[in-house]
């Protein structure tokens, strides 16, 4: 379907602009002037680009092809795939590899996707190495991740959330469901202190101390622990559990981007909303991604 640089560039341009070039200089709506290098040039301001500037194959000197090729087998295979794993199917060095699929899980933050809504549970887990003689539970030094479900009535979970966070704080935890869940959602919490204000940020607070519930945690508040679960075995499945504190959040974004589309029936149409995100996400320098993307509020 895309044999070579020019079919790639062609589909870029279509989605970048289904109605036709908008001059990023001027806004004016004409046929731009084709040049060598695959420059692109407006007829009416003169103003130079390509159709690949401003997005996340800006100055690529990995051909499309390969980018295509990555981001096809990374939607299809039913649980990804590791940097290792792209390497060998590709062909191309580790660093290379690496680098596109974290560059692949910048571009799944949509920025202005929605907001969960209805009832949500909300919880906290860990994810990280054991250490001797260190704390259990929220105190310990693992990584702690907050997580938000949607829960469907009569049964069956919606949409989740998810983001790697400091500590299990208020001041850590209200953030993130300020900006994941619509005010007005009920939020179904295990009672811990750090989600106590939740009233006063407009949310209907349902709270159920599973110290002195008669059921086990993952009865009592099904949905995350499902969640959570279906996450530690992917993390320890394809990557073999291999993955750095300041790396996670990528992790956690794929992860996301994967189960919200888990229904999808058609792997061809998930790999064109993963293309459709590379086209209006900005530039990503490699040092970004290496030394840990600064990930923008879900």
């Amino acid at each position: 379907m895309f044999p070579d640089q020019d079919a790639c560039l062609t589909f870029i341009q279509h989605l970048r602009w289904p109605g036709g070039y908008v001059c990023p200089e001027c806004d004016s709506r004409t046929e731009p002037w084709r040049q060598t290098r695959g420059r692109l040039v407006c007829p009416e301001c003169r103003h130079q680009g390509s159709t690949t500037a401003g997005t996340i194959f800006d100055k690529t000197r990995t051909p499309l092809t390969v980018w295509f090729e990555a981001a096809w087998h990374l939607t299809t295979a039913k649980n990804g795939l590791s940097a290792k794993t792209l390497e060998r199917t590709l062909g191309v060095r580790y660093r290379v590899a690496w680098t596109m699929l974290q560059r692949f899980r910048v571009a799944m933050v949509r920025a202005d996707r929605s907001r969960l809504s209805g009832c949500v549970e909300v919880d906290e887990t860990m994810v990280g190495g054991v250490k001797q003689g260190g704390k259990k539970g929220r105190g310990s030094t693992k990584s702690v991740l907050v997580i938000a479900v949607e829960v469907l009535e009569p049964k069956g979970f919606g949409r989740v959330r998810m983001r790697h966070i400091p500590d299990a704080s208020g001041g850590s935890l209200l953030p993130f469901i300020k900006d994941t869940i619509t005010p007005g959602a009920i939020v179904h919490t295990d009672g811990w202190r750090g989600y106590d204000g939740l009233e006063a940020g407009g949310y209907t607070h349902r709270k159920t101390v599973i110290a002195t519930s008669n059921d086990p945690a993952h009865v009592v508040m099904p949905a995350v622990h499902r969640v959570a679960s279906l996450l530690m075995r992917w993390i320890l499945g394809t990557h073999q559990g291999s993955m750095r504190p300041e790396h996670l959040q990528g992790y956690l974004e794929e992860f996301t981007f994967r189960f919200n589309r888990r229904t999808s029936r058609s792997r061809g149409l998930v790999f064109r909303r993963l293309l459709e995100q590379l086209v209006v996400t900005a530039p990503v320098t490699e040092a970004q991604v290496v030394h840990g993307k600064h990930w923008r509020p879900q």
